[in-house]
């Protein structure tokens, strides 16, 4: 449930590099980019003023990666940002009461997310409102044959991760913004976007002789913006279109970019449940039809994150509360096999590799029952599950982040980590292109954001793909197979460690270590990754 996207040590870098950029003399901060060198947002090219009507930089989607792209944005009281959503969620400025029934939609978020939210300003907002911490992570199987326990004791730390209601992290970047830039309402565009139009590779700018035979002046500075037509009738341009929509993506779309991936047959059901006592702990149970996952979220309460068919997430949702609160303890208990008990082989693993690496706290942890749920506290809502993967992350003056370019499984909570690192990898090459006068809507610069994401984004996902596809299937040798994999987990104290420093954002992809790089493959419609010296 946890994850890490590589470019969050790169994030902490950003705020050097916007006080360098503070420090370039205004002929050069007025040539980057087209960058305004006035608060009124308006610049002069060749003695023609930027519209109202024209951007620096618009992000298509208000959610919490959209919005985290806004936050991270270098000079945002420089550059005019945009945010196109009609979601009423962003006209929030206050901070949500704690003491309400938590929201059904969490993210559980790393230690590496977390940094990066304090590198923007936003943590302390988050601070305000709910969230929980949690130190250990329990998961197991259905056949009883093995379970791994994880604590942030293992590698040092204080936590493995903190979960959060989605509402909260948008509220939380939406204090920040307005922080930042004073009023925030100039920003928001409450509206959806229905067309863009990307400037044609060959299209150039009018030269000054036409200019001078009565070409619109204005035609200079938007002959190489995109357009965007919105559902109220405005039309905006430009220099940079940032497509944070979401798995449906209509900037994706509109810009004709393709995608790989597939449907699983499953889908997730996500609600809030009740405790007699406070749950510390993350939990998660591998069943026959998909995981089962426990989240704590404060106080008394816990979310959960079911994967199962289709068919069946019909009938948990439309069940009594009392028949979902049985059939979530039952699949948090005895349901579907035993509980994993330690026998010799526990002993013997443990005996064998006691030698190799200091031994993590957590190996002598025995089994644990999570708590029971009393009650279910709010609406179930259930989503079909899928895979999907842009082929390109960036087009000329256009970039994707966060669903927009990839969708994962949620068995561990990666996808809006990895969002999260999508939003930093692009803020540090708008910034970088900003401190030396580039255009940062170039598709030579943006590709530098698509070479640091894509492939950690592909390699999470083929990981996650994996597990998806190992757990589920009811077969004995495989059954086997896990077994060994959770005592691995379990008892090899450096593989143990390692895991958890990858979840948490502190390492690199586990399996590859060294001067590697994760290339990415796609054969039969499938989603590979292989690694080769640098």
């Amino acid at each position: 449930m946890l994850s890490r996207g590589r470019c969050f040590p790169a994030a902490s870098r950003i705020r050097p590099l916007v006080r360098a950029f503070c420090d370039v003399p205004p002929s050069l901060q007025d040539a980057a980019a087209g960058v305004p060198s006035s608060q009124d947002h308006t610049e002069k090219v060749d003695d023609v003023k930027a519209r109202p009507d024209e951007l620096d930089i618009a992000i298509v989607g208000g959610g919490m990666v959209g919005l985290a792209v806004a936050s991270n944005m270098p000079l945002t009281k420089h550059l005019r940002v945009g945010i196109i959503d009609s979601n009423p969620a962003l006209k929030s400025r206050n901070y949500l009461k704690k003491d309400g029934v938590p929201d059904s939609r969490v993210s559980t978020i790393t230690p590496a997310t977390i940094s990066f939210f304090r590198d923007i300003g936003a943590w302390d907002h988050v601070q305000q409102q709910r969230h929980a911490f949690f130190g250990k992570m329990q998961v197991w199987d259905y056949t009883g044959l093995g379970y791994t326990r994880y604590s942030a004791r293992d590698v040092g730390k204080e936590y493995l991760g903190c979960v959060v209601e989605n509402k909260v992290l948008c509220n939380s970047l939406l204090l920040r913004l307005q922080e930042e830039n004073g009023d925030i309402e100039k920003m928001i565009y409450p509206t959806r976007l229905i067309s863009l139009a990307l400037p044609s590779k060959s299209r150039q700018a009018p030269t000054r002789e036409a200019i001078s035979s009565g070409y619109p002046p204005e035609e200079l500075n938007r002959s190489n913006l995109v357009k965007l037509e919105l559902s109220d009738g405005q039309t905006l341009y430009s220099k940079l279109v940032v497509g944070a929509d979401g798995s449906k993506s209509n900037v994706r779309q509109t810009a004709g970019i393709k995608t790989t991936g597939w449907n699983y047959p499953q889908s997730a059901i996500i609600c809030t449940v009740e405790h007699i006592t406070e749950n510390d702990c993350a939990w998660q149970r591998f069943l026959p039809s998909g995981p089962i996952a426990l989240l704590p979220i404060g106080d008394n309460y816990s979310n959960i994150v079911w994967t199962m068919s289709p068919e069946e997430s019909l009938r948990h949702k439309s069940m009594s509360p009392e028949d979902f609160v049985k059939s979530v303890n039952n699949a948090l208990d005895f349901g579907y096999g035993p509980h994993p008990h330690s026998g010799s082989l526990d002993y013997y693993m443990e005996k064998l590799f006691s030698d190799i690496g200091s031994t993590a706290a957590s190996t002598k942890e025995c089994f644990e029952v999570p708590p029971k749920a009393i009650g279910v506290v709010c609406e179930r809502m259930a989503f079909p599950l899928s895979l999907k993967h842009s082929h390109d992350y960036i087009s000329k003056r256009l970039a994707l982040v966060g669903d927009a370019a990839h969708t994962v499984h949620p068995l561990a909570g990666q996808g809006v980590n990895l969002g999260f690192g999508d939003a930093a990898a692009l803020a540090k090459v708008i910034a970088e292109g900003v401190s030396v006068g580039a255009d940062f809507g170039d598709i030579s610069l943006l590709k530098r954001y698509e070479n640091d994401r894509k492939a950690a984004n592909v390699a999470m996902a083929a990981l996650l793909d994996g597990f998806q596809k190992m757990y589920s299937v009811d077969f004995g040798p495989l059954n086997v197979l896990r077994a060994a994999a959770f005592h691995g987990a379990q008892y090899i104290s450096p593989l143990k460690k390692n895991i958890i420093s990858y979840a948490m954002g502190d390492a690199k992809w586990p399996l590859y270590h060294g001067n590697h790089i994760i290339y990415q493959f796609e054969r039969n419609g499938a989603i590979g990754i292989i690694a080769k010296p640098v």
